[in-house]
């Protein structure tokens, strides 16, 4: 179908944004996709020729571009090649995967873990396969879109309550019926706005109306608590939150997804999650890059105590400067 030639409501969506970016070009306004052509020491990169710092990133740690880490990403290419044989279930599961899920269970104090090629997939899957008809997820309004998703697919009953708003979170969960499935799932620290969920009023809620406890750790781990495990570490809760889901590309300086959990839950997951069942593996680099980055967290905590030294300057000048933060 020429789209040139149609006027539907989609022909109509597609050019208001194409027209959209198209002036923000003209006009030299444009900042997304730009490439960057080398990863340099000391946070910065080479863009368009112009060598700059590095603000945008996810590497919270300073571990991407770690030799180490590169070193234990080449060794697995020589080893196992620059992909896997197929699904977890058949011919893609490596040593490097069974390895890498035992690391982060016992990294994350939990009985079992799984892992997955993308962070996004991870909460989609699991979310959705954990929840179904008749149950009840709720979702703080601010929640990543990976988990809103998840929420939605699921085919429960999708309950968004007020950011962090305790009393608008207990107004729902007072309203169900004792012997209906629910739970409630937040981030352990909000992508956009870098807050923190209150997850030991969660755990007392959670309690009074038999609710499960999903966090997304995402932005958390390697950060936040006294060894790096996140925001349930940070709170002292960890034992009362039921799933951590975490990702690869933050502190851990590669790509994918994780989810800690008891090991009947793991257990289920593996068995019934389709992006399990039906995705290729994570590849092999990404796996072993990982596995090096966990032990550099728990070796060098002072990058963990850099971290937070810099946050708190910039924080202080900021507010010296006039600006209102959260």
């Amino acid at each position: 179908m020429d789209l040139q030639k149609t006027d539907d409501a989609v022909t109509r969506r597609i050019r208001a944004i194409t027209d959209r970016v198209g002036h923000v070009k003209q006009n030299d306004l444009y900042f997304y996709n730009q490439p960057v052509e080398e990863i340099l020491p000391g946070m910065r990169v080479r863009v368009h020729g112009r060598e700059m710092g590095m603000y945008a990133s996810y590497s919270y740690l300073g571990l991407v571009n770690h030799p180490r880490i590169n070193e234990a990403a080449r060794r697995a290419v020589d080893k196992f090649g620059t992909g896997t044989h197929g699904v977890r279930s058949l011919a893609g599961t490596l040593t490097l995967h069974t390895e890498l899920e035992e690391t982060i269970a016992n990294f994350k104090h939990a009985e079992a873990a799984i892992t997955y090629a993308s962070g996004y997939a991870t909460n989609l899957t699991v979310i959705s396969t954990l929840m179904g008809r008749g149950d009840y997820v709720f979702s703080d309004k601010l929640n990543h879109a990976s988990i809103v998703d998840g929420c939605l697919m699921s085919g429960a009953e999708f309950r968004r309550f007020r950011h962090n708003d305790m009393m608008d979170l207990e107004k729902v969960l007072a309203s169900l019926q004792p012997d209906e499935g629910r739970m409630i799932v937040v981030d352990g620290v909000f992508s956009m706005e870098g807050d923190t969920a209150n997850l030991p009023e969660i755990v007392r809620l959670a309690r009074r109306y038999g609710a499960r406890i999903y966090v997304d750790e995402a932005h958390a781990i390697g950060v936040l608590g006294n060894s790096g495990r996140g925001t349930a570490e940070h709170f002292g809760v960890e034992n009362d939150v039921d799933i951590v889901m975490g990702t690869f590309s933050k502190s851990f300086a590669s790509i994918g997804g994780f989810v800690a959990a008891r090991r009947d839950v793991i257990e289920f997951i593996k068995h019934h999650s389709r992006a399990f069942v039906y995705s290729a593996s994570l590849a092999p680099a990404n796996a072993a890059a990982v596995l090096k980055a966990i032990e550099i967290i728990e070796r060098e905590p002072e990058r963990r105590h850099r971290l937070r030294e810099l946050s708190a300057t910039l924080r202080r000048e900021l507010v010296g400067m006039g600006f209102r933060l959260l």
